[in-house]
């Protein structure tokens, strides 16, 4: 019997984050009449296709997605903010076209970010009245989860939560889990709207949810509201449009280092052992460095090594990230093997990042395999797929 055509590298791969251009019916849809006017949905104003959340506009409906119906990818941010979802990919939208380009390319599961409600969710805030905001959010993973059983489970969206309200946050996990969504996507910074920061104890009950229903936790750039402006103060003024995008989607990778450094200084990872946190679209390179800078400073400014005696930390910051956490890779290169060997390949997972700008598009395997041409095959495993799948506890195929 022919190997299935994902298979077609010889390794089972996971692209552990890929995004849904939303259909502009996902919520219109499944919404009941009583709040189908209010739930997000795309209406003109003044000429302009906008997303609607509540009646207000939120932003253009551009579809963030540089792959066009004919599957050619373009670049700068016109193309970006200004197709709709009509005139892009269908693979960026629907499921059996994504399907068919994952088997073009040799990818077996895709994990799946949101685009129109924020990277982490974060766009719901606009909705003032909470109980619609709940309903946006079942709605959405109810979708989520017809989508994911729709793929044949190749398809494994990331819930979104009601960060906004921690016991709703938590039944929504309970609940997520009972409807076979593998993973739980939020906000990085609740501290921004008026709630306790992650590492203040009000959220351990969230944590002991999140690993009783071994649920990873993934922190996506730009998954706040200070984060989810790409060009942010990086880019000097005198830049073009599409350098300062570059310049503050350069710099957004790096906005996960703090989520790390928090979470590690802020004891969550040394009470909640069990608990695994992903950072999400945010590279591999810079991490080994920064392990070494946050043991460093730590020992500098308290005169205590961490695993030392007398510490809160009984690890390391190496030995917290190898035991709890995850981070993914796509365009790096030469230095990228040598972070892996640092790190350990149980931590690290390949992603592409489809449909974004960044995207490895159109040949994403083959671009990433050939930066560990020399490594084993174990190695190649693991970070192309199996750390994916014991992370995520994927459900894999015969």
């Amino acid at each position: 019997m022919a190997a299935p055509a994902y298979r077609k590298n010889g390794l089972l791969v996971v692209d552990s984050d890929t995004h849904l251009s939303e259909p502009w019916d996902l919520w219109t849809s499944r919404a009941p009449a009583s709040i189908r006017d209010r739930v997000p949905q795309v209406k003109k104003v003044d000429g302009q296709a906008m997303w609607m959340f509540d009646d207000k506009p939120v932003g253009p409906a551009g579809a963030v997605c540089v792959v066009d119906k004919d599957m050619e990818k373009h670049y700068g941010v016109d193309y970006l903010f200004n197709m709709h979802v009509d005139e892009i990919a269908d693979a960026a939208s629907q499921i059996a076209p994504r399907l068919k380009l994952m088997d073009d390319q040799g990818i077996w599961a895709h994990l799946v970010y949101p685009n129109t409600v924020g990277f982490g969710g974060q766009q719901i805030g606009q909705i003032g009245d909470e109980k619609l905001r709940h309903t946006v959010v079942q709605i959405y993973n109810d979708a989520m989860a017809e989508m994911q059983a729709e793929s044949g489970q190749r398809l494994f969206p990331m819930a979104i939560m009601p960060w906004w309200d921690r016991e709703l946050m938590i039944k929504e996990i309970h609940r997520v889990k009972e409807i076979g969504l593998v993973g739980v996507n939020t906000v990085a910074d609740p501290q921004e709207y008026g709630m306790p920061d992650l590492s203040e104890p009000f959220w351990a009950p969230m944590y002991d949810a999140l690993v009783e229903n071994g649920l990873p936790l993934n922190f996506h750039i730009g998954a706040s509201a200070t984060q989810q402006n790409y060009h942010g103060t990086a880019p000097w003024p005198s830049r073009n449009a599409d350098e300062k995008l570059a310049i503050g989607s350069a710099i957004l990778y790096m906005s996960n280092a703090r989520i790390l450094a928090n979470f590690i200084y802020g004891g969550i990872l040394e009470r909640h052992p069990d608990l695994k946190v992903i950072s999400v679209e945010s590279g591999v390179g810079w991490v080994p460095f920064f392990l070494q800078a946050l043991e460093y400073h730590y020992s500098d400014f308290l005169g205590i090594h961490p695993a030392s005696s007398g510490s809160p930390m009984s690890l390391t910051p190496l030995e917290y990230f190898q035991r709890q956490c995850g981070s993914c890779f796509w365009f790096e290169d030469a230095l990228l093997v040598e972070a892996v060997r640092y790190l350990g390949a149980d931590t690290v997972m390949f992603e592409s990042d489809f449909p974004h700008p960044t995207c490895l598009y159109p040949s994403p395997v083959e671009r990433a395999l050939k930066v560990f041409e020399g490594e084993s095959q174990e190695t190649k495993e693991k970070v192309f797929g199996g750390t994916a799948a014991r992370l995520y506890h994927l459900p894999l195929p015969d």
